[in-house]
């Protein structure tokens, strides 16, 4: 192993790093937002409100997030409306590219997990909400949201994690994340080892940091204290 080399060019890891560490961040909090509106509908009990969140959920678990970046990345420059849209100045480029495949495809994990955390709120709980005299959008707000949010939280820290290790495949679009700016170093300066273990170490080190700030927020949010009640 080459500690040398690996001192050398660590500030060079270190902008991978913080690539990464942005593109997971808006996947994950812009995925968050969209799958609210998503999670809520499909805990519908009509099924034609349910019907087209399934499909799109369906769609984005069933398919690899590689070939989901390849449509995107590669498939919609096929289309000439696509090259003379508005949207075509970030669609040609990498990042938003990565960003716009990221974030549909936690969307639709997230969306599941608040659909599940919705139908596990004890049932008590929204009986005594529209005892209260409150309307099914209030409740939803006040009683059911927050307690399906802390009901959640453990999986959705689960799909932050997932999602992390996801980001490796912003790579295979020219992006230099962590695992890109590995592969380009290791191109660089022939080595095989040294970059792809600094990329693990940087990996297992945000992984750490991420894994605690969630039990932070659990803990401060009593997570433990109402689950199975």
């Amino acid at each position: 192993m080459n500690w040398e080399l690996i001192i050398k060019h660590l500030p060079k890891m270190a902008e991978g790093a913080l690539l990464t560490l942005e593109l997971l961040a808006v996947a994950v909090v812009a995925g968050l937002i969209l799958a609210l509106p998503m999670g809520i509908a499909r805990a519908s009990r009509l099924w034609y409100v349910r019907a087209l969140p399934y499909g799109y959920i369906f769609f984005f678990r069933g398919t690899p997030m590689l070939v989901q970046l390849f449509l995107v990345y590669y498939g919609l420059a096929q289309f000439d409306a696509v090259r003379q849209g508005p949207l075509w100045p970030y669609l040609r480029d990498p990042y938003w590219c990565a960003v716009i495949t990221m974030t549909l495809h936690t969307t639709a994990y997230i969306a599941e997990i608040l659909r599940g955390a919705i139908q596990a709120v004890p049932p008590g709980e929204i009986e005594a909400a529209r005892a209260l005299g409150m309307s099914r959008a209030q409740s939803m707000l006040h009683i059911i949201l927050p307690r399906a949010s802390r009901i959640g939280l453990p999986a959705y820290s689960n799909e932050v994690i997932l999602m992390l290790k996801a980001s490796a495949l912003a790579s295979t679009v020219t992006l230099l994340d962590l695992t890109g700016m590995a592969r380009t170093l290791n191109a660089r300066t022939y080595v095989n080892m040294e970059f792809f273990f600094t990329a693990a170490v940087f990996y297992l080190v945000i992984t750490f940091v991420l894994i605690n700030a969630f039990k932070l927020l659990e803990r401060w949010l009593r997570v433990d204290a109402c689950q199975g009640r």
